[in-house]
């Protein structure tokens, strides 16, 4: 029997007609509704007639997560007086609960990625919702412009709702073509805001890794909350291991603890998605409750600050989740929990005034994710580039150019991006590509069975009390009576039944087997020991075991999971398996180099035969008489990487260049630039045939750099000629003195004593530019600088004179100098003659 009561008192229920209105003249909308208005569970429910009266449809609703599309599916049914399976249904990966009578079904964005891959036209849907679409998620983004492109060629009759839990909604309804936005209010109780940061110094997090601090202060904060609050408490942790850990710091509170997240076991979702039964309860849970599920008898919220969001992980080779600060719009949906039912508190476990300096929102995954998956999506649609494709934002071009190395490496595309049919099949077995890769070669050499049963362990990480024995890992899980072990279990069945009948039966040792498919997903970290416990990657990162790790004694791994900490020099193993060199050549034959190698090493030219896995060297010998180009080549490489100052430059050479760069400066073409990064590009016109010759350091040390960069004056034109009257190195003086000229600076210096400039009236020029003048004392030491010399004889002489000359009473110091003549001699000289 449907739950009427239950049904009206859902506040979307006034929205309801006004979607029906957009999508019968628009067939698209943009629903705007408040987590617990009931847009994800009557809205679909309405729109497939089964409440109201309105015309039967078959609908499809997609979750951002399983643990969503199950709760949502079980609270539809139950609305309607039914188990799921009847007129409501889900489908999860590994999980289909569907029957003949089947009008609503829910499915993760992935599923529905999937479906539209295998039947573009989504025979016998009539509306399509993409829920939660404000947290941005690749795959929501991804089946949304898919779902575009279907409503825009084949399927205009398509009904498209994009449902969002914020106000955040012009990009969606301009996407959609300029889908009317229909508005949802829900009731909305006062929510108090209690600032509750630590009292000591709490580390940042970094990579998957809170401080252990923080988490003590959060269950203090439980803690506080169920001393000072009425009604249960739902506190906001960024994972599975946090809740976990938080979970075991509140021991002994008066209340029931739940965990909830998409790993719990189904019975305690459903234990808290029922509501209360009789005491407090405090519900621990991921960002899974800020919008996509609801829990009942909330009334205090606990917010840790902390978030998980995907980043690319370039050391694994596979998108990882990184621990982040929640942004200010998680923050209100987090605290507006806390007032679903009743005036609610939120303790906030950060400084007031950190809160406006939080991120807006969150970061949409497409532009900090791993897109691999997402670029094999596309180019099994088609469209390789994604240029097609109706997105809010475009994927970032490196991190695209990255996915397409990847799905080439294993095969899934061809030299113009499009999808093989190997591509085809990878895609369609919903993983990663990588893992993709690791299950179908692994199946031919393994066995589909361990194939699958590896590629399970790989695909969601396990606990660490599992160890970093990938091989140990697997029997643990094979014996296993834990919640890990039975969702492996079923994602092996899942997997096994994607692969069929391909590979051949089961053969070898357990430890094999296992490292092969784990260096097949991870070519790039298998990894050869160099002693205590370290080992180098293929990738050119080190690697670390832990201390007492079963792995030490390995020559070679295939790593699986690492991490590196802030600072760090190499990465911590996590999880790991036994390979050996064969093992590994086979699996990262791509990355296998042979063959003469001449490069710019410790400061000189090392020339040796090679042969290198990526970063490790497998073999190595000495090469006699290397390729000239080869080592021309490297040469360059090192007068590129510690400048010209390789070859030798006296000190005129050196003046010569500053010369030149001056005359450049000033006059431009035809002088020539002689900077480090002008010269290497011309080494042809200036260097050779010196370079040519050269094999080593100490040959260039031998070449004359000022001769060389001769070549590179304006011969040609005549121009050279007039190097001397247009940058000279000397300028005389009145005193008959022939003073070098610094070019170093902006301006050229000439750098003299005063008493051998009496008489000029004038600033020297060079190229047509006044020089500085450094005045110096008899001593040598600057006494003053001009540019302006008539103006220093006119204001500035009398002040440096009457300084000067009791100091330096043998030399002269005329009243006036602009008629004395020049000397750089002492006055008793001058009488001498």
């Amino acid at each position: 029997m449907i739950r009427t009561d239950a049904l009206d008192q859902l506040p979307v229920r006034t929205a309801v007609p006004a979607l029906e209105r957009a999508l019968h003249e628009r067939g698209a909308a943009v629903l705007c509704a408040p987590p617990g208005t009931g847009k994800t569970t009557l809205v679909p429910l309405a729109l497939a007639g089964l409440t109201g009266g309105g015309p039967a449809r078959r609908v499809l609703v997609a979750e951002p997560r399983r643990i969503a599309a199950r709760a949502a599916a079980r609270r539809m049914a139950w609305l309607l007086g039914e188990r799921v399976g009847g007129q409501v249904g889900f489908t999860v990966r590994g999980e289909r609960v569907v029957g003949p009578d089947t009008v609503v079904e829910v499915v993760t964005t992935g599923v529905l990625l999937q479906r539209l891959q295998r039947d573009q036209e989504l025979a016998g849907v009539d509306v399509v919702i993409v829920d939660e679409c404000h947290e941005r998620h690749l795959d929501a983004d991804t089946a949304a412009a898919f779902l575009l492109d279907v409503r825009g060629t084949i399927r205009p009759d398509l009904r498209l709702v994009a449902a969002s839990a914020t106000t955040d909604a012009e990009g969606w309804a301009r996407l959609l073509g300029d889908a009317p936005v229909v508005e949802a209010h829900g009731v909305s109780h006062p929510v108090e805001v209690v600032w509750a940061p630590p009292a000591g110094t709490v580390r940042p997090p970094h990579g998957m890794r809170v401080d252990p601090a923080l988490l003590t202060h959060v269950a203090s904060v439980v803690r506080r909350a169920l001393a000072e609050r009425d009604g249960d408490v739902l506190c906001f942790l960024p994972g599975v291991g946090e809740i976990g850990r938080v979970a075991a710091r509140l021991a002994g509170v008066d209340a029931e603890v739940l965990q909830v997240h998409g790993r719990a076991p189904a019975a305690v979702q459903d234990a808290v998605l029922a509501g209360p039964s009789g005491g407090r309860r405090v519900v621990l849970a991921t960002s899974v409750a800020e919008s996509s599920l609801t829990v009942p008898g909330v009334r205090v919220v606990v917010d840790s600050g902390l978030a998980r969001e995907p980043r690319t992980d370039h050391a694994r080779g596979l998108g990882a989740l990184t621990t982040v600060r929640a942004s200010r719009a998680s923050g209100r949906q987090r605290a507006g929990r806390a007032g679903r039912e009743a005036p609610g508190t939120v303790y906030r476990c950060w400084e007031q005034a950190e809160d406006g300096r939080l991120a807006a929102f969150p970061s949409p995954e497409i532009k900090v994710a791993d897109l691999a998956a997402f670029a094999l999506q596309a180019a099994c649609w088609g469209d390789p580039d994604a240029s097609g494709l109706a997105l809010l934002d475009p994927p970032p071009a490196g991190a695209l150019g990255a996915a397409h190395e990847v799905l080439a490496t294993v095969g899934a595309v061809d030299a113009t991006g499009r999808a093989t049919d190997r591509g085809v099949r990878m895609s369609r077995i919903g993983l990663h590509p990588r893992l993709a890769r690791a299950l179908l070669d692994g199946a031919d050499e393994v066995g589909g069975r361990r194939a699958a049963e590896v590629v399970a362990l790989l695909s969601e990480e396990p606990p660490r009390e599992y160890g970093d024995d990938l091989a140990h890992a697997l029997r643990t899980a094979r014996r296993g009576g834990d919640g890990y072990a039975a969702r492996w279990r079923q994602e092996v069945r899942r997997l096994s039944g994607a692969l069929g009948s391909s590979g051949r039966g089961d053969g070898g040792p357990d430890d094999a087997a296992v490292g092969l498919v784990a260096a097949l997903a991870f070519p790039e970290r298998v990894a050869r020991a160099r002693g205590e416990g370290a080992f180098l990657m293929a990738s050119g990162t080190g690697a670390q075991l832990a201390d007492g790790s079963r792995l030490r004694s390995a020559g070679w791994l295939a790593v699986a999971v690492a991490d590196r900490p802030a600072h760090a020099a190499s990465a911590r193993v996590r999880l790991a398996a036994v390979v050996d060199e064969a093992t590994a050549r086979l699996a990262a034959g791509h990355l296998l180099f042979s063959g003469e190698e001449v490069r710019w090493a410790d400061g000189d030219v090392v020339a040796r035969s090679v042969e290198r896995l990526g970063a490790v060297e497998l073999s190595v010998r000495a090469l006699r008489a290397p390729a000239p180009g080869l080592v021309r080549g490297a040469l360059l490489e090192g007068l590129r990487r510690e400048g010209p100052g390789l070859l030798r430059w006296t000190g005129d050479a050196a003046q010569l260049r500053l010369r030149l760069a001056y005359l450049h400066r000033v006059l431009g073409q035809p002088w020539p630039d002689v900077s480090d990064d002008a010269l290497l590009a011309r080494a042809d016109e200036w260097l050779e045939p010196e370079l040519s010759r050269a094999g080593r350091r100490a040959d260039l040390a031998r070449i004359d750099a000022g001769q060389a960069v001769r070549r590179l004056l304006p011969w040609a034109t005549g121009d050279a000629a007039r190097l001397d009257e247009l940058a000279p190195e000397r300028i005389e003086v009145p005193s008959g003195s022939r003073i070098r000229l610094d070019y170093g600076g902006e301006q050229p210096v000439l750098a003299v004593k005063l008493q051998e400039l009496f008489g000029l009236g004038e600033t020297p020029r060079v190229a047509g530019v006044p020089v500085l003048v450094h005045l110096l004392s008899p001593a040598g030491r600057p006494a003053a600088v001009t540019a302006d010399l008539a103006s220093f004889w006119r204001e500035g002489y009398r002040d440096v004179r009457a300084e000067l000359r009791g100091r330096y009473p043998k030399h002269p110091w005329p009243e006036d100098p602009t008629t004395t003549e020049a000397t750089r001699f002492t006055s008793a000289r001058l009488r001498r003659g």
